[in-house]
Formats: structure tokens, sequence, C-alpha cells
């Protein structure tokens, strides 16, 4: 979410708002997510007692472009020693590298899922995994970019819902290329609040820096800038790690859809060509069994074409577009794992200053996202 949120930032969160979730695990240590402190992986919980999802009215229903917080969808299983990392997007990884070892061998290719069955072996013989329920799973912050019913789609970074373009967002942020005489922008860019570590430099004078508009204009303003060019991927280029993760959708994280979001209550006709959007929800989220065989799809041992929704399903998505993990890599946030709406902040900190002039105290008591 940065610029609209900065990283030190410290969130008051409401549970209120969405309406608060009766826990899933009831006997929890206080104020601890999911390990317990000074530790790296003793629980926080006891799993033997488990409550069904619940949801108690709240003050108003989730609109399009709230800022929300939410538990990591793909959160349910964790590598210990890289817990920063999602385990999925480590085994989508691992199984391209198996794929792309054996093309290199001159060996006859394999279906998908041989790969992820590799990769998955490997990744169980040399780390040690462990499963979280739903509200011990890390809690995220990004943006409700489209709503259940809704129809997404981006093209060349613009994002369109039903059609319509996404409202501007002023401290949205790119990733862009800035080709200088060779003099050196850092000051200038730590003036427009931009981290050292967030600039790369390519090489003759060339960088690739995050911005947000405000910013691209400022440095199209300084004399020893030559050019500030977005960083855009084109279309029909397929990124393996774009949800749904079927090269049938050649979609990437600039240019993705047109995207249906699921709604409660709503049947949708299922074949083998579209359950790659489905599948992580009927077997994860809403608990059924899925198998295809034979071309066949079928559900808790019943042949079908057809699936019924049990909850509504959003997309989100952060404001530094070009470096958040969100829903264009992991796909649809059940509503079972809504938490709340982020309300101020009540502590701000710099990470590149030490104490005590590391404190923004313009940024202390600011309602999140402003």
């Amino acid at each position: 979410m940065e610029k609209t949120l900065q990283i030190g930032d410290h969130l008051f969160v409401s549970k209120l708002k969405f309406g608060p979730k009766i826990p899933n695990t009831p006997l929890s240590f206080p104020f601890a997510q999911h390990t317990m402190p000074l530790t790296s992986n003793t629980k926080s919980y006891v799993d033997w007692i488990k409550w069904p999802y619940k949801r108690l009215t709240g003050f108003t229903h989730i609109k399009n472009d709230d800022i929300v917080v939410f538990n990591f969808p793909e959160g349910d299983t964790v590598i210990v020693q890289n817990q920063a990392d999602s385990y999925y997007l480590q085994l989508r990884r691992l199984a391209n590298d198996f794929k792309a070892r054996e093309m290199m061998a001159g060996k006859s290719l394999q279906q998908s899922d041989h790969y992820i069955g590799m990769a998955r072996n490997y990744l169980l013989a040399n780390n040690e995994i462990t499963v979280r329920p739903v509200d011990k799973r890390d809690n995220y912050i990004k943006r409700c970019i489209a709503l259940p019913g809704d129809t997404l789609r981006i093209v060349n970074t613009q994002v369109y819902v039903n059609g319509q373009p996404q409202q501007t967002l002023p401290r949205i942020q790119f990733r862009y290329r800035v080709q200088t005489d060779g003099q050196r922008i850092k000051r200038t860019l730590e003036k427009l609040d931009v981290y050292s570590d967030d600039i790369r430099p390519i090489g003759n004078g060339l960088y690739e820096i995050p911005l947000i508009a405000s910013n691209v204009e400022e440095l199209k303003k300084m004399g020893n800038v030559q050019s500030v060019e977005k960083r855009v991927n084109p279309p029909n280029v397929y990124d393996s790690e774009v949800f749904p993760h079927d090269g049938r959708y050649p979609w990437n994280i600039d240019n993705l859809g047109p995207l249906w979001i699921p709604k409660k209550g709503v049947t949708v006709k299922i074949d083998t060509a579209n359950i790659c959007f489905y599948e992580r929800i009927i077997t994860a989220y809403e608990g059924s069994q899925l198998k295809i065989l034979n071309g066949d799809i079928y559900i808790n041992n019943t042949k079908t074409d057809s699936y019924t929704f049990k909850m509504d399903y959003y997309w989100m998505m952060g404001d530094n577009r070009h470096d958040s993990l969100d829903s264009r890599f992991w796909g649809f946030v059940p509503e079972d794992h809504i938490v709340g709406a982020p309300r101020f902040v009540w502590l701000a900190l710099n990470k590149e200053k030490p104490f005590p002039f590391n404190i923004r105290f313009d940024r202390m008591l600011r309602p999140a996202g402003r």
C-alpha cells in the first residue's frame, strides 16, 4: 500500500465496521497472531477447539476502493524457515524450475500436476511445514478493487470494474525507468520520500524507481533527468506467477481479465477450461473435494458441470502496483478472511532514521489512507 501507507505505520483497526468475526480458535495467547513471543514456531493458540465461521452485523458493507485488513488467503500453509514468502508461490516457482530442467535435459514434458507434485515432495522433505486456521493467518492490508459479482479488467495498468475506470488515486505508485545524464539524484529522491533501497540502478545513469504521479512531474522538471517512462508489462505476455496460473490465460500484473468475482448463491458453469479460477474456492475455502477424471469434474464424488458459491469473494490490490503481493498472484479473498478497516495511524516510524529522529509526528493520528 506504499505510498498511501508508509513502512513503519502502526494502525488502529476497527473490527466492527464490517462486522466482527467469532474467532475460529477461541483459546489463544493475547496479542499474538499465531506464534508465541520469543519463539520461532510455538503456536499461540490451541486448535483442538474450533468454531465455525460466523460474523455479526457491522456498521456497513465493503465498498469499491475501501482499504481492508484481512487474513492472508494463502497463509493456510507456511514454510517455517521462510514465512515471508507464500508457500504456494514457492511451490509454483519450484515446479517451474523442475519443468525447465527437464526441458533443458531434452526429456519429454509432463502435465503441470506432475511438476507440482515433485515440488511439493521436495518442500515437505526439506522444510518444516505448518498449517494455520483462518483467524491465525497473517494480517494483510490492501484496497478492495472489485466486489462480489463485479467484472474486473486491467489494461496497461489501468483498472476497470464493470467497464468503468477506477477512480484516480493520488498516491498510487508504479515503477518507472528514469534516465539521467549521470548525475546523482539520491538527494532529490529523499526529498520526494523515496526509500534508498527502492532505487534500483541499472547502469549508464538509468534507474528503476517506484513513483507516485506528483513525483513523476517533479523529476521531469529536473535538468539532469532526460526521461521518465512507466514500466508496463505488455498484453498477452504470460506470467506463470499471476492468477489463475494457467497458460490458457496469458495474463500479467499489468494486463489481466476480464475476470468475474464470485458471489454467494450464484451458480456458474464449470469445465476443464475455467476450473482453474474456482479450484481453490471449492477445495480450500468451501471445503469440498474436487477431482478431474477423463475430462469430467467431480465434486464430493458427484459428476457435475456447475457450482454454487457458499461465500462472497473480493479482489484486493495494493496501491504500490508493481511491488504488491495481492489478488493478482493468489486470487480471491473469501468473506470469512475479512478482519476489518484501518482507522488511523497511532505511531509512524521512518525505517531509515535513528530514534528519536525516526518518529513521523506529521503522520501520527492521521486517518489511515490519507
